[in-house]
């Protein structure tokens, strides 16, 4: 992708074709990030991103930021949905083990009828 950038970034084809615009993330070594479990934005997660940007010295709670606060909201829905979907996962398991319960037991419940000693046999255990 670097090179097919680089190529297309060239000065020796500036004559009438529009440049193909992209950021200066996608020159950073993507591969040296990836091996060092890095994000491919070095700007979305760092602590300039998520800490402050000032403190009180008397230790004050400072206000959030904007784009902070939109991260909060955005983590709260996030856990929401989280926590939601556990929950109907851990009823749709309890549901299948209840209806595989309970089919067992209905196979059982037949068998036990279907199943019944007769004529001298019947008599002989109630001896």
């Amino acid at each position: 992708m670097l090179k097919i950038l680089q190529k297309v970034h060239s000065p020796s084809i500036k004559n009438g074709i529009n440049f193909f615009h992209s950021s200066q993330i996608q020159f950073i070594d993507q591969a040296w990030r990836k091996k060092m479990r890095l994000p491919v934005n070095p700007n979305t997660e760092s602590p300039l991103t998520y800490l402050p940007d000032f403190s009180y010295m008397d230790g004050r709670p400072t206000p959030l930021g904007r784009n902070q606060k939109k991260r909060i909201e955005y983590q709260r829905e996030l856990t929401t949905k989280i926590v939601q979907g556990v929950q109907e996962i851990n009823f749709a398991a309890d549901r299948y083990d209840k209806m595989k319960n309970g089919m067992e037991q209905a196979r059982e419940k037949i068998i036990k009828n279907k199943l019944k000693p007769k004529g001298f046999r019947l008599l002989e255990k109630k001896k």
